[in-house]
């Protein structure tokens, strides 16, 4: 049996003893049978980032195959800003590759992501999900490589404070119970994400812990494997679904949001990237153990993107009371070495070639193979106020742009540092280095600067560049930062406003 069937949580994906890829329109009326399926839901991303539902009592089997094969119509101006109401009719399309069985659902539940066409049955030129297939096709177009990504899922839960065993402030890093509350919740999301398709590749409690209003904010994260960036976007997305869902179901309260309270970590959406070749082969490092050009090249595009990134991955003010020094948050435009204050860091490889497991322990040798497979870059801006296809494919974009500029290595090389640029003694280095934008106004701004990266290859539809930069100006938040932490009443108003991203 095919390795990713045979421990496989997705019920839909087990039952039929196929990947997720190969899953046909007759396979899925034959497990609404077999498995006496009652309702069908689509869910499809929309323009404010979140997941909108539409379900379908499954009356006969013509019906069934009539919603699978044609799928339904949705107004597009109640889901996306830049859809005129006038001509507004969408069709949702239902990709079966994505179904599972909806943990939550008392009823029994089929559920699939969709995809968006436009009246002339074409896919919408602005919808999240073509934006980022566009994006992943141009970026093969000139590397021959395929673009492929994880996400870091940062988010708070938040319960009554319990005053036995207290958690040390800003100490949570890794911490087990009974020092943190909410394991036994993150397990079970996990294994619900994992229901629903999720590849997982662990989860754990992190740095921010803190108590406010007699409440205890809990941090942790869940981190997924690399795919194709297509389906690391919907795993994010459904991911965050579930979280809220089980949290609802739980009695508990989680927020996404970049920025709670000063001085305390904010949560972020890290996002891990990789490039694989025709075989399969990831090319992130060389023959020496060391980056490769490729992965260079691609850090350069990310370096002459990166104010610009912002607009897709930081899309409130409050996103913005993160970006700010000191706090495991990048602020100025570099990459560097394992280094958690840059914008891009290379993560710890597997390439000292010796075999660790065999030291601690004897006569079990490590899996044949090498640890290149696992390198991968992170980029560390962005938060969960992103619109998750459009950040994938604007990542995507700026490292195909490395590929378009006549001096990458070269600016890689610049854009380098090997220290914490936020220490006194590097104030010199930190001065030649750009900084990211301070404000969505900035961030709308840059965009506008380099709208015509995006747009290029026909990625990027440019009325939905026009949106994205109309509704970052509107916030006027120029000076909102310095203003906030100043004025505990307007943080605490502000945190709430943007409190579900």
């Amino acid at each position: 049996m095919d390795s990713h069937i045979a421990l496989n949580k997705n019920h839909v994906v087990a039952t039929l003893g196929k990947p997720a890829a190969d899953i046909t329109k007759h396979d899925l009326i034959g497990y609404v049978i077999g498995e006496n399926i009652e309702m069908v839901n689509f869910m499809y991303p929309a323009g404010d980032g979140r997941l909108k539902t539409l379900s379908f009592v499954i009356n006969d089997l013509e019906y069934l195959d009539t919603i699978l094969s044609q799928g339904e119509r949705v107004d597009g101006s109640s889901l996306f800003d830049h859809i005129e109401p006038g001509n507004s009719d969408l069709y949702v399309i239902p990709r079966f590759s994505t179904a599972f069985r909806d943990p939550f659902a008392e009823i029994p539940t089929l559920t699939m992501l969709c995809a968006f066409f436009d009246k002339d049955g074409n896919r919408l030129a602005n919808s999240p999900d073509n934006t980022l297939e566009k994006a992943c096709r141009a970026f093969t177009d000139v590397t021959g490589l395929r673009f492929e990504a994880m996400g870091e899922l940062e988010y708070y839960v938040i319960y009554p404070t319990d005053p036995l065993f207290p958690a040390r402030d800003q100490k949570g890093y890794h911490e087990s119970a009974p020092f943190v509350k909410t394991g036994d919740f993150r397990s079970r999301c996990m294994s619900y994400i994992a229901a629903t398709g999720g590849r997982i590749k662990y989860g754990h409690s992190e740095v921010g812990n803190f108590e406010l209003d007699g409440m205890t904010y809990e941090q942790n994260e869940i981190e997924f494997l690399p795919v194709d960036a297509a389906s690391a976007a919907d795993q994010l997305m459904l991911a965050k679904w579930v979280i809220r869902n089980l949290a609802h179901r739980s009695g508990l309260d989680v927020t996404f949001a970049p920025k709670i309270t000063t001085g305390k970590a904010g949560s972020g959406l890290h996002v891990h990237m990789r490039f694989v070749d025709a075989d399969g082969r990831n090319v992130m490092l060389g023959s020496d153990g060391r980056l490769s050009n490729d992965a260079l090249t691609a850090i350069a595009g990310m370096m002459d993107m990166a104010p610009a990134i912002t607009a897709f991955g930081n899309t409130n003010p409050t996103a913005y009371f993160r970006l700010v020094p000191h706090q495991e948050a990048p602020t100025s435009v570099c990459w560097g070495d394992r280094n958690r204050s840059v914008l891009v860091r290379v993560p710890l490889g597997w390439t000292s070639g010796c075999d660790m497991c065999g030291v601690v322990n004897p006569g079990s040798a490590a899996t044949p193979g090498s640890g290149n497979g696992r390198q991968t870059v992170e980029i560390r801006s962005a938060d969960g106020s992103a619109n998750i296809y459009y950040l994938m494919a604007a990542l995507a974009v700026a490292c195909r742009h490395g590929w378009e500029i006549p001096d990458a290595l070269d600016k890689a090389r610049q854009t380098y540092v090997d220290v914490d640029i936020h220490r006194t003694e590097n104030a010199g280095r930190l001065d030649q280095l750009d900084h990211l934008p301070a404000s969505c106004v900035e961030s709308g701004e840059a965009l506008g600067r380099s709208r015509a990266v995006f747009e290029e290859r026909g990625v990027f539809d440019p009325r939905l560049i026009d949106s994205v930069i109309k509704r970052l100006k509107g916030f006027d938040d120029i000076s909102l930062h310095d203003r906030a932490k100043n004025d505990p009443d307007l943080m605490k108003s502000l945190v709430e406003m943007y409190f579900h991203v």
